[in-house]
């Protein structure tokens, strides 16, 4: 067996069985289960296995594996259990079956474990409060576009270099603005349509028609709309704008979809329903978004963005600080993920996010914690080793290894390691203007993506973060216990 089908093998052990999962999806570092009886897991034995780096106990299992190696073990698992990525797993009424069962018919024990299910399923929901359900669906919707904002976002930073470099005169513009154009169109593949990928998954994360959130997403480009033909905004009669109220106009309108459709469809013939349900709800929720919720929407936009504007230019050293500082403690909770729409409005609005070089900082700063305790704890062989595997992905942005694997479990290293992020948002926010063009990476993986040609600053506040965790860490946040010799 590879090593991806020994790890996949271990966790559906630990896990209670394959017949305990109902569902395999992973994310950048995660491997993503559904389950239906948490009583079943063994979690102590899931952080022990090897290749596993933590566990994240959430509405879904979250098994860190690391960057690139989650996609083959995802892959494995799925294999393994016959199903698709996000497929969700047939029950395996075999292994239901007890002695206590074979009486039953098979009916019946279909529909004892579908009420088990539904009873757990409950219970999770009444254990589990609104804003965190929320968080739980803006990563849903976010979650699975950000390869796409990574693409071609870095797309989008060489199309930049080779345009400043046109300008400058260091290039022929003849030649090479033909491959800055190219670029641009490949870019705007994934951008200038991006409302209807988000209503797509919106739809499909409130149980609408996906085909229907995208129709209501393109509703906001107001396509056929010309400056001789525009409408009127009815709260103040100027004319209506391509793209006004932006993703949060279309999270609130494809919401409001979902829920007349569903409305719709209890009340409409099934003869009928083809054909009506998706006429009904496309005119009335386009109506409303392009005369009510766009307005609206644009209004709550353009106020949230700038004032993240006023106070980031306001509080300089001192926001910054708090936001590098406070951004890995938000990971851990899950709430990071209500900043991904801030990001992409501001992206809209702006050109590019001055938030997310401040965050990014906090990475920099377990990586700079990590070398510290590499150097102190040099006996500390397992500890070691699990630095050295962590230490590459942390630098190019991806801190899971890191953080779970080696700052968490020794209690003051992630302290220290926080705080060095903070110094380096302090940095970032001292310079002020430092923004990036596209979301999804952080570290060095970011550079390419930092608008105004401010790449400088940006490196320079993550060399602060580094610094930063270091010198923290080296000097109080080592613990003595980790400095002890052990063996690998």
């Amino acid at each position: 067996m590879t090593k991806e089908q020994d790890l996949g093998q271990k966790i559906f052990e630990e896990v209670g069985g394959m017949e305990n999962v109902s569902k395999i999806a992973h994310c950048m570092t995660r491997v993503r289960l559904g389950i239906k009886d948490t009583s079943k897991v063994n979690v102590e034995g899931l952080k022990k296995a090897p290749g596993v780096l933590g566990v994240v106990e959430d509405d879904t299992l979250q098994i860190i594996v690391g960057p690139g190696f989650v996609n083959k073990v995802a892959g494995a698992m799925c294999d393994m259990a016959g199903v698709k990525l996000g497929e969700v797993l047939p029950d395996n009424l075999d292994s239901a079956v007890t002695s206590d069962d074979t009486a039953k018919t098979g009916k019946q024990l279909v529909e004892e474990k579908a009420a088990a299910t539904k009873a757990n399923m409950k219970q999770k929901q009444n254990n589990t409060s609104g804003f965190k359900r929320l968080l739980k669906s803006v990563a849903n919707i976010f979650v699975p576009l950000i390869p796409g904002f990574v693409g071609a976002g870095l797309i989008a930073g060489i199309a930049a270099i080779l345009f400043n470099n046109i300008q400058a005169g260091n290039l022929d513009t003849a030649t090479w603005m033909q491959y800055v154009t190219i670029l641009t169109v490949i870019k705007n593949g994934i951008f200038s349509f991006l409302v209807i990928y988000v209503g797509i998954n919106t739809a499909q994360e409130f149980g609408g028609t996906p085909v229907l959130g995208g129709a209501i997403g393109g509703v906001t480009l107001l396509m056929g709309v010309t400056p001789e033909t525009p409408i009127k905004n009815i709260f103040n009669g100027s004319d209506m704008v391509a793209g006004q109220g932006g993703i949060i106009g279309v999270l609130l309108a494809v919401y409001l979809l979902c829920v007349l459709e569903k409305f719709l469809r209890k009340w409409i013939p099934n003869s009928l329903d083809i054909i009506l349900t998706p006429m009904i709800a496309l005119l009335i929720i386009g109506l409303f978004t392009v005369f009510i919720i766009m307005p609206f929407a644009g209004v709550i936009s353009t106020s949230l963005v700038g004032s993240i504007n006023w106070i980031i230019a306001k509080g300089g050293l001192f926001a910054g600080f708090v936001l590098g500082t406070l951004f890995l403690p938000m990971v851990m909770l899950g709430l990071h993920q209500v900043l991904t729409p801030i990001h992409v409005e501001m992206i809209a609005q702006n050109g590019y996010t001055i938030l997310l070089p401040m965050l990014a900082m906090a990475g920099g700063g377990q990586v700079g914690a990590s070398i510290a305790l590499w150097m102190r704890c040099r006996k500390n062989k397992p500890l070691v080793n699990m630095i050295k595997g962590g230490l590459p992905v942390g630098i190019l942005g991806i801190g899971e290894p890191l953080i779970y694997g080696v700052t968490i479990p020794l209690g003051r290293p992630f302290i220290t390691a926080c705080l060095g992020g903070g110094i380096g948002g302090a940095v970032i926010g001292f310079f002020g203007n430092v923004g990036a063009i596209a979301i999804g990476p952080s570290g060095v993986a970011l550079i390419p993506l930092i608008a105004n040609n401010t790449w400088l600053e940006y490196v320079i506040g993550l060399l602060a973060a580094y610094i930063g965790g270091f010198i923290l860490t080296y000097l109080w946040g080592t613990p003595k216990d980790a400095m002890e010799a052990v063996e690998a």
